[in-house]
């Protein structure tokens, strides 16, 4: 998950981190969820693996956008919380990116907080208008 803060920091957007469990603090979980909806947050990256039942969780709780992270914490690599995690039952949707993918998680929060924030989206058209010259420049030089 430490890839989804650095994407934030990078785009100097303020968020908070914690380690929670769906199964083992239940109650705690509710309480943070309350918390943080009081804080005026207004998206939520969720990692878990096996089982992944804490991204839907969240969900059940809250209106805010919940993005899970499928973590690869057992033997099937992975796919046991994808499987869990992409397929959350409606109307109680969850958006799911790739296994250990937390980057891609926080790059898809950053677009939904550009809906509300302009500067936000200026950042992203200017970072990927970086992104795609960078591109192009290292594939002019492996033509060459």
């Amino acid at each position: 998950m430490k890839s989804a803060g650095d994407v934030l920091r990078e785009f100097e957007v303020a968020y908070s981190a914690h380690i929670l469990s769906a199964h083992r603090v239940p109650e705690l979980l509710g309480e943070t969820v309350k918390m943080l909806e009081a804080e005026g947050v207004e998206v939520i990256i969720a990692g878990a693996g096996l089982a992944a039942v804490l991204p839907g969780v969240i969900a059940s709780q809250t209106t805010m956008p919940v993005i899970g992270v499928p973590i690869a914490a057992g033997g099937l690599g992975g796919l046991d919380a994808l499987f869990s995690t992409v397929q959350m039952p409606k109307p109680i949707p969850v958006a799911t990116v790739g296994v250990n993918n937390a980057a891609n998680a926080a790059h898809l929060a950053l677009e939904i907080l550009a809906v509300k924030y302009p500067e936000l989206k200026e950042k992203l058209l200017l970072y990927r208008k970086k992104m795609k010259a960078d591109f192009e420049n290292e594939h002019k030089k492996a033509d060459l």
